[in-house]
């Protein structure tokens, strides 16, 4: 046992501080990127914020309206090949489960998805991918830490999803006691994946605009939301929730999903998710403007004319 003693950060724990700005407007700002994958080559380019791939948010109308606004979602793994003729394929990504090999060759990118990232199954996994689909996009994890980041890129990945337990409905820090401040994760992660040539994406602990706009500062290349998204219109097959004005979304892990799609909770494990209500918020629209909104300003007051120079511009002052 041993214990490391140096403070890690969460996105509550610091602000960032504001500097002189030559920037007129909001208007100014370029939230777009543009990526070149280190190991397929090929190029991405949007708004780098992807919809989680919970089955209560990363849905094919999900996909379809977040591509009007050039922002990505990864599908959950559930989302049939038919269904994935209907989305924007230049925004979305199919997600495989370990083991799971099956990929639409109309699908150009993959979210290789598990919730410890640690395994050395999947790092071997990653590679047996890379080797049948060498020119697609992979992103995988979870993971937390700079060396297991080196891991996955060296492996075959050229997207790490990084972070342990921090999403609105994860259990994973309250039942195993196993996680990594969100901020600091994003902050080590990026610093390792990038010297590699690869990307990160941080995934979980956003819960306003303003946290997001704090892992794009700290060097993340894309940001998931979960729990941000979830309880529109667009979470749902017919555009319907089943009990309104109250809809609910849940995370993969919880006792709800595994009933759903595994057949229960499997006795060798205990359920790491819990189930959220919230109150039904109509489309997505409006809460996508409220983020790219908030992305823009933040990006005003430090001088950021792009989203890419927002982490070379950013001083975090510690609040507590």
């Amino acid at each position: 046992m041993r214990v490391d003693a140096e403070r890690k950060l969460d996105f509550d724990d610091v602000l960032i501080r504001p500097k002189r700005s030559k920037l007129k407007s909001r208007a100014q700002i370029d939230l777009e990127r543009t990526f070149r994958m280190l190991h397929s080559d090929r190029t991405i380019r949007g708004v780098p914020i992807i919809a989680a791939n919970m089955d209560t948010v990363g849905t094919p109308r999900m996909a379809q309206a977040l591509a009007k606004h050039r922002m990505f979602t990864a599908l959950h793994k559930f989302v049939t090949i038919d269904e994935c003729k209907n989305v924007p394929n230049a925004f979305a990504f199919v997600t495989l489960g370990l083991g799971e090999c099956e990929v639409d060759e109309s699908m150009d990118k993959i979210c290789l998805d598990v919730a410890n990232g640690y395994i050395e199954d999947f790092v071997d996994f990653i590679d047996t991918i890379r080797g049948i689909y060498p020119g697609k996009v992979i992103m995988a994890g979870n993971v937390a830490t700079p060396d297991m980041t080196e891991a996955l890129i060296l492996a075959g990945a050229d997207i790490v999803k990084v972070g342990i337990g921090p999403g609105s409905a994860c259990t994973t820090r309250q039942v195993t006691g196993v996680g990594y401040p969100q901020l600091s994760a994003v902050i080590e992660c990026a610093d390792a994946a990038h010297g590699l040539g690869g990307l990160i994406c941080s995934d979980g602990g956003c819960r306003t605009p303003g946290d997001v706009t704090k892992a794009f500062a700290a060097g993340a290349d894309f940001v998931m939301l979960g729990g941000m998204l979830a309880g529109h219109a667009e979470c749902f097959p017919d555009g319907t929730p089943v009990v309104p004005p109250l809809v609910r979304y849940y995370g993969m892990a919880s006792k709800v999903a595994m009933d759903k799609h595994a057949g229960g909770v499997a006795p060798y494990r205990a359920a790491e998710g819990r189930v959220v209500e919230i109150d039904y918020r109509g489309s997505v629209d409006d809460t996508v403007q409220e983020i790219l909104g908030g992305l823009r300003s933040a990006c005003t007051y430090v001088g950021a004319s792009k989203l890419k120079e927002l982490s070379k511009r950013t001083t975090f002052v510690i609040v507590r």
